[in-house]
């Protein structure tokens, strides 16, 4: 099954891809490697704002990346023209705007990683990960993750 085909089975709608809020560009390619610039957690358009292990549970957090994760892959589309091109998603590094007490930043990043593999397929979507707690995020963003890829 193509990946096209995997997103319209779960429903999902890749979104253009996001004005800069500051000096950067949202993607950047470089041989056969994409680089997508951190992408913050949104909801109906806004920051999703939080902080996990105060304000947010874990769940909430997961929800977060794997909204995180349709925003990559709507750049990743606008920076090759045809997800069917991508080989490998190689990297992705999560931020989680976490009280010092919360531990489980890699439960909310399998949000992201989950539906990463669920679109690609094993053999392209499996990937290495970062996942860190930080003490704040830009505009309070309960998550921001960044993702690389390579192209076939």
């Amino acid at each position: 099954m193509s990946v096209q085909a995997r997103l319209q089975a779960l429903g999902i709608t890749l979104p253009p891809v996001a004005v800069p809020a500051a000096a950067y560009v949202p993607f950047v390619r470089t041989g056969q490697l994409v680089f997508i610039s951190g992408h913050i957690a949104k909801k109906d358009g806004k920051p999703w704002v939080g902080q996990l292990g105060l304000t947010m549970a874990t769940d909430e957090g997961k929800a977060a990346a794997r909204a995180i994760a349709i925003d990559l892959m709507g750049t990743l589309q606008a920076a090759v023209g045809d997800l069917g091109q991508v080989a490998r998603i190689v990297k992705v590094l999560s931020l989680v705007n976490s009280s010092p007490s919360f531990t489980e930043h890699h439960l909310v990043t399998n949000g992201c990683s989950e539906l990463l593999s669920e679109v690609f397929g094993p053999q392209v979507g499996a990937h290495a990960r970062s996942a860190f707690g930080v003490a704040q995020l830009p505009m309070g963003a309960c998550v921001e993750i960044e993702l690389i890829a390579e192209l076939r």
